[in-house]
Parts: structure tokens; C-alpha cells; sequence
């Protein structure tokens, strides 16, 4: 079974990070991404670009409204996610339980819903 593993911090501690420590956390990121890849585990990981450089969408009733940031102020933001296989939550904890990050911030396990395979429409 899938499931994602998101990766919340506060991007306001983690800009005023040392160089020194910011390369730590980048490589023991990197390491145990590379952990996972060589378990058969990790299925993709990936880091996101400041949350000051998002946009969120909405549509209703057919319009589209944009807005810069994120949707709601927040104390953690969503900085990354990496895609684990997993036997079951157990396992999926254990493993997000390794995340260097975990130890400044917080990870969210969410299974990842299958869905079933869109009909060919003809």
C-alpha cells in the first residue's frame, strides 16, 4: 500500500538555520531518501518551494479566483512529501518516524486512496 508522507515545518526557523545546519538537514535528508530508495520503499520525495510562491485556486459557480500564498495562515507549512510503499500504517509510521525533519517539525501519514481506472469514453 501507498502512502504519503507530508512534511510540515516552520519555513521562518528553517531561513534562519545556519549554513552548516541547513546542509545537515539537507544531506540526512537526502541520505534517508536514498535509505528508502535502496529498502524498495520510497516511491518519489520531493521538496517544495516556499510557501510565499504558492497560489491557491478556487472554482465556484464556474469562476476561477486566484490568490498568492497558501490557503490559510498557518504555524507549519507544507515543505515536501515523499511517496512511501508500505505493508501497512504500522510500517508507514515507523518509517516517517526516520524522517530528519521529523525532529523540527511534523509528518502527516495519509494513505493513498486508489482509485479505480477511468472508462475509455468513445
Amino acid at each position: 500500500m501507498r502512502y504519503a508522507c507530508l512534511v510540515y515545518l516552520v519555513e521562518k526557523e528553517m531561513a534562519a538555520m545556519s549554513e552548516s545546519e541547513a546542509r545537515t538537514c539537507t544531506e540526512e535528508s537526502l541520505a534517508y531518501d536514498e535509505a528508502l530508495r535502496r529498502s524498495g520503499q520510497l516511491v518519489v520525495a520531493q521538496a517544495l518551494a516556499p510557501v510565499e510562491t504558492a497560489t491557491t485556486i478556487r472554482v465556484r459557480h464556474g469562476k476561477l479566483t486566484a490568490t498568492d500564498g497558501p490557503f490559510a495562515e498557518t504555524k507549519e507549512q507544507l515543505v515536501g512529501f515523499i511517496l512511501i510503499e508500505a505493508r501497512d500504517l504500522n510500517e508507514a509510521i515507523q518509517a516517517a518516524s526516520r524522517i530528519p525533519l521529523a525532529r523540527r517539525g511534523s509528518i502527516e501519514v495519509r494513505p493513498i486512496r486508489e482509485l479505480p481506472p477511468a472508462r475509455r469514453v468513445r
